[in-house]
């Protein structure tokens, strides 16, 4: 325990030092603005483009890796949502914004971070894979959602293409698809080009926690939603079983592969569900909540699911 406790502490020590300093300089979340640019389209897009492109090719092709980890988010995402609409008085839109808080987990900000840290850069492929596969998802799935809603403005054929544009455009699925190209070209930049994606790469981590923090501080908690538990058990706890699952049925894959997705599974509801919610302007206060709640139980529920996989207690296939 006290191994995983020295690798998880700092980690969310990065996490409490943005809060920390949010709370004492009192500067405006606007103000963050350059900051999440820099990690968006700098910092994390150098990380996957220097660890992708140094992977071997035959390694890019686990499609069913992938398909079986944006399952099971699938499958929560349509348990949190269409339960909503069942069961309560939510319409579509809101519901929405539930699913997504049940299954959007922080994969930018957290993932990369904390998957290199447990299990070193064999963990940056799968992430990779995982990140883009599931923005993805969310990207195309959202603004549907919100159009059969009524939300949007624009007519549907206007929202899918704004949709596919916003997934090719995507600077983190862009530069996994030019890894890739350089993997297979087997493509070298030059000293000076690879110099300047390392230093991006090693900021891309403590930015990005840090920036977490800021945000988590200065965002509001004033409705706390009456589904908070449902929400906080499918992401944390329910979610990360599944995939567990899915993986373990569906193929035979590296340890580090599984527990990384594993892991990915488990992290809290992502700071992007805030930013929906306020896109559309439905369930907006509650939406934050669920970010900052369900970031603060991670903290107890990675732990104890790092040292799951640590100590070996997680084995690496469950039926094999």
């Amino acid at each position: 325990m006290a191994d995983v406790l020295g690798l998880v502490l700092p980690f969310f020590g990065l996490i409490l030092l943005g809060a920390f300093f949010a709370r004492q300089t009192r500067q405006p979340l606007e103000a963050l603005g350059w900051m999440n640019t820099f990690i968006i389209y700098a910092a994390l897009p150098a990380l996957f483009f220097q660890l992708v492109s140094r992977t071997p090719v035959d390694q890019l092709s686990e499609w069913t890796f992938v398909i079986g980890s944006v399952f099971s988010t699938f499958v929560i995402f349509g348990l949190m949502c269409f339960g909503s609409l069942i069961f309560t008085s939510s319409n579509l839109a809101e519901s929405t914004i539930k699913g997504l808080s049940a299954a959007y987990g922080n994969i930018g900000y957290m993932g990369p971070a904390l998957a290199i840290l447990v299990f070193g850069p064999s963990a940056a492929v799968p992430v990779a894979l995982i990140v883009c596969a599931e923005n993805v998802f969310h990207f195309a799935v959202t603004p549907l959602m919100m159009a059969f809603s009524g939300r949007a403005e624009e007519p549907i054929g206007v929202v899918a293409f704004r949709a596919v544009r916003r997934i090719v455009l995507h600077p983190l699925i862009l530069s996994t698809m030019l890894g890739i190209l350089a993997a297979v070209m087997r493509f070298e930049p030059p000293q000076a080009l690879d110099r300047l994606l390392e230093l991006l790469a090693q900021a891309a981590a403590p930015c990005a926690l840090f920036a977490m923090g800021v945000t988590l501080a200065l965002r509001p908690l004033k409705r706390v939603p009456a589904e908070l538990g449902v929400i906080a058990g499918l992401k944390l706890i329910v979610h990360p079983a599944l995939c567990y699952v899915v993986l373990s049925l569906i193929g035979d894959f590296p340890d580090v592969w599984l527990y990384s997705a594993v892991m990915l599974a488990a992290l809290p509801a992502a700071a992007n569900v805030y930013v929906l919610a306020q896109q559309y302007d439905v369930w907006v206060e509650r939406a934050s909540a669920s970010v900052v709640i369900t970031t603060a139980l991670s903290v107890f529920t990675l732990t104890a699911l790092l040292y799951l996989i640590t100590s070996g207690a997680l084995p690496r296939d469950l039926f094999r």
